[in-house]
């Protein structure tokens, strides 16, 4: 799936931040700055649960379609995000086979970092290309991911859905995947999406969603919660105009003042907070290359988040600009 990943820098202001330790201030909401200080920690992220299984996950991941770098200069500040992210109590990581070299710089760099156990990582099947062998395009993942377990494999774009979908059910049965599901973008790949849904026991699905793409909301949702299935939540910031309109539509405007009963202290967490409020969704993996921005997306999913009524607030206002 393709992540926002495009610069905030144009629309909001981030100071460069050097160690994760100076970087905790700006994510701990306000109401729990006391008990931070006492404790020497930040709130615990908000996390919810894996309907198969009860697993809970942290709300806010990271998307990494900009990872498939080819030089160590290149991955080091990668490494940096990822660690980060670990430090702040995010665990889902989400590549593809479509995003370059990501698979195989992720794996590098877990390996590297030597924190496999405290990531949820979660990878696609190819987009195109020749289906003969569904085994060896799933066992390319491992290869390339250098590990003996994946938590999540989704079927890209419905691509090669039905040869797919019994080899990852197959590879589930064996303990080799933690649980498979099928991923889409684009809204014409919705009724396809649905009937998979129905047809296939799936844990996951990954579908786009935003404040400013709601589509997803008016029957894939709703179904995902009927089948009980985990929803991640790819481009996040995204509409059809894509992340740099969703910011620069905002841009150079104050929060509005409902924004503190969610402790959303950026523009990014108030469209994180309104995407991973919805009942349905279990996680969003907004993408990013900046430790800066990293951290303001993972404040997003600490403090309180908007119920019912605050949505539809978050909504008419959105919609007014």
């Amino acid at each position: 799936m393709p992540h926002s990943s495009l610069s905030r820098r144009e629309v909001m202001s981030a100071a460069a931040i050097g160690s994760v330790g100076l970087a905790l201030a700006p994510i701990i909401p306000a109401f729990a700055k006391k008990a931070a200080a006492k404790s020497g920690a930040a709130p615990a992220p908000i996390t919810k649960p894996v309907p198969s299984t009860g697993e809970m996950l942290p709300v806010i991941g990271l998307g990494t379609n900009q990872y498939g770098v080819d030089t160590a200069e290149a991955m080091a500040p990668l490494q940096q995000v990822l660690e980060t992210m670990v430090e702040l109590g995010g665990s889902v990581v989400d590549t593809a086979r479509a995003y370059g070299r990501s698979e195989e710089v992720i794996g590098d760099l877990v390996r590297r970092m030597g924190n496999r156990d405290r990531l949820f990582i979660s990878t696609k099947t190819p987009m195109r290309g020749d289906l003969d062998s569904p085994e060896s395009e799933i066992q390319a993942s491992f290869d390339r991911l250098k590990v003996d377990r994946i938590d999540l494999m989704l079927i890209h774009n419905l691509f090669g859905l039905d040869q797919f979908m019994p080899v990852l059910l197959k590879e589930k049965e064996k303990g080799r995947i933690r649980y498979v599901g099928m991923s889409t973008s684009t809204d014409e790949q919705y009724a396809a999406q649905m009937d998979g849904m129905r047809r296939y026991p799936l844990d996951f699905i990954q579908v786009d969603y935003s404040i400013a793409n709601r589509n997803a909301a008016d029957a894939i949702l709703p179904l995902a919660r009927e089948r009980k299935m985990a929803v991640l939540v790819n481009v996040p910031f995204g509409g059809r105009r894509g992340a740099a309109a969703v910011f620069g539509r905002v841009a150079n405007r104050p929060l509005p003042d409902f924004a503190a009963d969610i402790d959303a202290t950026s523009w990014a967490q108030f469209f994180l907070k309104y995407v991973v409020s919805h009942p349905a969704v279990t996680a969003a993996i907004p993408g990013t290359t900046k430790v800066a921005n990293l951290i303001d997306n993972q404040g997003a999913g600490r403090g309180r988040l908007p119920d019912a009524a605050m949505r539809q607030e978050m909504e008419r206002y959105w919609d007014a600009l």
